[in-house]
């Protein structure tokens, strides 16, 4: 709809022969002070005011910003367009084509429910990397992520062809923020003849990517995304930003992941969840816009919502760069010069909060073994590793049990090499390292040689995830650093999986064009697909000689990843400790097989003349990796990668289409099922109730993930979902993952709270699933207790300690939590958007008083729980708490974590989609 204009704002802005509409924010008082993300924040309500949601209040109220001032004022902010990847999308579209039905028996016109503004869903989450090191990895791989998802893909076609504004990437493209960045992001939108800044938000947390190319947009539940697709705007309070200076120049020899961590480090330590960082100083100029964007992905790990860079000469550069047209590179330069949004390095913008980092301080670093904000200098490793192992290896047995849990099978890993020095140095009690004697275990590959495995060893060197492969500077570095191992006759150690996953097609090309190709391959690091793979935790499985060594000997393994996420049990299941590197330490790791050693100052291994080789030698300078640059990429490159995009393969044409605007569901697929959400619902919403009786499904501690609660991995054959899918027919070897069957509920649920290192302390001394069933007594699997509670009326609640919901931005965390009857959470704090994803499926988010928690409050998850003061939400207002009582006595006052009017809506409907639906049916 039109916009109010209340400000005189609409105006014209001629560019080249083309005009736009625009909205000038400089007829807002205050305009001039504000940092650059909240004045795309001030242009969105210009251009959206309607009076009603939009009022000038609100746009005064902006422009007035308070920078000292806590949170408090709500506005509604209207994205340009959604981003979604397939595990987290094809939920969406399943509740989409679930809301049609549900409007059509509500006597409303189904066609309503239908994306208002661009929707676009890259397929970058399904593919595996079963095979490796071999020639034929990427053709085979895809050749199986077909087989196993077939039925998604097809229902993905149908919702290409049945809603307008969607459209979808399909697989073998790339990473869904690398495609954004390359390809669909606009910086500056030009619509039904406005132009506007590009805004998004995404249904995978590391949408930030974007905000290196100065658009404003952020990670947000799937429900949510799809609230955005319908018209909906998103709730927010304005809210504080962090300006964080950049000065100085990054020493030689370090790499953008090293910067990133850096801030990652500083920006946790500091505290900015919930709040806008905002990059800026004399420095930022002279951040490339891969790394910018490197910087941006890593948000969600510091805990920020965006964390952004304005346009300037680097963003245009980049966009002429990736093939963008000459009159979209001229509005975005135009239209950021025009509205403010250009950079000055000299600038001082207001700040709530202010941060800043020498570059020169920078050093080579790594992050793990289990949180991406615990970076590690790269020359401390080994005694950080050596001391992590404490807490993995104990003096009489394992400190954490190894999973049973397999993989779909595949081919043989390729042939390896082996030479005196393919074994990592013996860890053992005598060198001060644990209160075990380590156990070294003699491994016969499948070429018949014998090599040795300990407690340190390098499984998985992946160069993966879009955080780094988007970073040509990191990924032709990882590439010439190849070149030089092999050419002193290195080669990976015999029992490392090495995997080369891509963000898109470009770096296949820029590594063709330089002739880099062959000496990856000779590494091992073959291409396996251009997608998530192994930063998702779709690595595939370990050689059965590696797992079954592993397994049998208890020893703890490692990962080290190019990506941005390494929680436990994340990546693998044989895997207990995850660092996260940059592409030219992943390979340096590969060569050197095993954390137990300083790559700073040991060998990596023994070059074909017999000397030791060492990293430095083999470092590439910055100017060979320029060089490499300005030879290798072009325009070209990225414009040939994005032809016809949206058309897919020949493999992907073929697939039969569905038809119909409403979908036909099939009764016998274990993919794609229709979800209960809206089963008898009616028009009007009935009061929100009190909570009484409720007894407590699992008691956790601090920092439990999304991957926690709702893994994305592979599913053990007995766990309820292994044994839901095994009565429905489906083989062992066709399970897939919890990730890519989100479209189907009844897996779902019987997975949440599944992971395998889930620590439910009410069955203390066990992980996984597991839970106390309080009305018999016994310990059973989660979703078991769920169904007996839930057969007998009793609500249910979960205990949490803090940064409750930290990771991957995942609806099922908060799907799955509903459906196992959940009705409250009572966490020490929360990750933003967990938090508005439990309110978006009608669960109450609380908090325990300021300095509390379960244990000082005497809480051990065996009581029964009542809450009352829930009913004041009926009122039309939100109680700041609600009294928590138990049968034995403990009582306290929770904080109720329902935080802008409108989740307080969306609560008292049960769930956003439900607000959203009866919104339609008034309309």
């Amino acid at each position: 709809m039109a916009s109010l204009d209340t400000f005189g704002a609409k105006s014209e802005l001629r560019v080249g022969d083309a005009s736009y509409e625009i909205f000038e924010i400089d007829k807002v008082e205050g305009h001039d002070r504000l940092p650059y993300s909240l004045k795309i924040l001030l242009e969105n309500l210009l251009r959206t005011e309607d009076g009603a949601n939009i009022t000038a209040d609100h746009i005064n109220a902006l422009g007035s910003w308070d920078q000292n001032a806590d949170p408090s004022v709500e506005i509604q902010f209207t994205p340009a367009r959604v981003l979604m990847q397939d595990f987290t999308g094809v939920p969406c579209v399943v509740d989409l084509a679930t809301m049609r039905e549900a409007v059509k028996d509500l006597g409303g016109d189904p066609t309503k429910v239908n994306p208002l503004a661009p929707a676009e869903l890259v397929i970058d989450h399904s593919v595996i990397a079963d095979l490796f090191g071999r020639e034929d990895a990427f053709q085979r791989n895809v050749e199986l992520e077909y087989q196993r998802n077939r039925e998604r893909y097809q229902f993905l076609r149908w919702g290409q062809t049945a809603f307008n504004e969607f459209k979808v990437v399909p697989p073998g493209t790339g990473i869904v923020h690398q495609v954004n960045i390359e390809f669909l992001a606009r910086t500056i939108m030009e619509r039904n003849g406005q132009a506007y800044p590009d805004t998004v938000v995404g249904t995978d947390s590391h949408t930030t990517m974007v905000n290196g190319l100065g658009v404003l947009g952020w990670g947000v539940g799937g429900i949510e995304a799809e609230a955005a697709m319908l018209g909906q705007p998103v709730s927010m309070l304005i809210p504080r930003v962090v300006g964080f200076k950049l000065f100085g120049e990054a020493p030689a020899g370090t790499t953008a992941t090293d910067l990133v961590l850096t801030i990652t480090e500083m920006l946790r330590k500091h505290g900015v969840v919930s709040k806008f960082v905002e990059f800026y100083g004399p420095g930022v100029s002279a951040v490339p816009l891969a790394n910018r964007a490197t910087i941006g992905n890593m948000s969600p790990e510091y805990g920020s919502t965006v964390a952004i860079f304005p346009i300037d000469e680097q963003t245009i550069e980049y966009l002429k760069l990736t093939g963008r047209t000459e009159q979209q590179v001229a509005l975005v330069e135009a239209y950021a010069k025009k509205q403010g949004l250009w950079l000055d390095p000299s600038a001082e913008p207001n700040y709530s909060e202010r941060l800043e980092l020498d570059l020169s301080t920078i050093v080579p670093s790594l992050a793990g073994p289990k949180r991406p904000q615990d970076r590690v200098p790269l020359n401390n490793a080994k005694p950080m590793f050596r001391d992590a192992l404490k807490n993995y290896v104990q003096a009489n047995g394992p400190a954490d049990e190894a999973s049973d849990e397999s993989f779909p099978a595949s081919d043989p890993p390729a042939n390896h090499t082996d030479s005196e020095v393919d074994k990592p140095h013996i860890f053992s009690a005598a060198n001060g390292a644990t209160g075990r004697p380590s156990k070294p275990t003699r491994v016969k590959g499948d070429d018949g040689v014998e090599y040795e495995l300990d407690h340190g060893a390098v499984v998985i060197a992946a160069i993966t995830s879009c955080t780094n492969t988007s970073n040509p500077q990191v990924m032709i570095g990882a590439a010439l650093l190849a070149k030089k191992a092999v050419e002193r006759g290195l080669s990976r150690k015999p029992w490392v999986k090495t995997t080369l996953a891509p963000g898109s097609k470009v770096v296949s090309d820029y590594y063709d064009r330089s002739g880099l190709t062959p000496y990856l391959d000779k590494l091992g690091f073959n291409l396996v697909g251009y997608g998530c793979t192994t930063c998702i935790g779709n690595s595939g499985p370990l050689p059965e000689e590696v797992s079954a060594g592993i397994n049998e000997s208890d020893l703890t393994a490692v990962s080290v990843l190019s990506g941005n996420r390494n929680f436990e049990g994340r990546i693998n299941p044989d895997v207990k400790m995850n660092y996260l590197a940059s592409p030219p330490l992943v390979v340096a790791y590969a060569l050197a097989g095993s954390m137990d050693i300083d790559i700073t100052t040991e060998p990596l291994g023994i070059g074909s003349d017999g000397t030791p080789v060492f990293l430095n030698e083999i470092w590439p300078s910055a100017k060979e990796i320029d060089d490499v640059i300005a030879s290798a990429i072009g325009a070209e490159g990225f414009s040939a990668a994005y032809q016809d995009v949206f058309a897919g393969d020949e493999q992907w044409q073929s697939l039969p289409t569905p038809t119909g605007k409403t979908f036909e569901w099939a009764e016998d697929s274990t993919y794609v099922r229709k979800p209960p959400y809206f089963e008898g619902m009616s028009a009007d919403p009935s009061p929100v109730t009190d909570i009484a009786g409720g007894r407590v499904l699992a008691k956790l501690g601090d920092s439990v993930t999304t991957d926690h609660i709702s893994p994305a991995s592979s599913i053990k054959a007995d766990s309820p979902a292994g044994k839901y899918l095994a009565e429905h027919g489906v083989p062992r070897a066709e399970f897939n993952s919890y990730g890519s069957r989100r479209g189907n509920h009844e897996v779902m649920i019987r997975g949440t709270f599944a992971n395998i290192r889930l620590r439910n302390q009410l069955v203390e001394g066990v992980e996984g699933g597991f839970t106390v069933n309080h009305l018999t007594g016994e310990q059973t699997t989660i979703y078991d207790a769920s169904v007996a509670y839930q057969a007998a009326g009793i609500p249910l609640v979960i205990l949490a300690g803090k940064e409750y919901g930290s990771g991957s931005s995942r609806d099922w965390a908060a799907k799955g939590t509903m459906l196992l009857g959940v009705r409250a959470v009572i966490a020490e704090s929360y990750e933003r958007i967990h938090r508005s994803n439990l309110i978006g499926m009608g669960v109450l988010p609380l908090q325990y008083p300021q300095g509390e928690n379960a244990a000082s409050l005497g809480l051990t998850g065996t009581e029964t729980f009542t809450f009352t003061g829930v009913t004041a939400l009926n009122d039309g207002t939100t109680p700041r708490t609600v009294k928590v009582t138990t049968d034995t006595g403990v009582e306290f006052d929770a904080v109720v974590r329902i935080d802008t009017p409108g989740e307080a809506d969306y609560y008292r409907n049960g769930g956003i989609l439900q607000y959203v639906l009866r919104k339609m049916l008034r309309d």
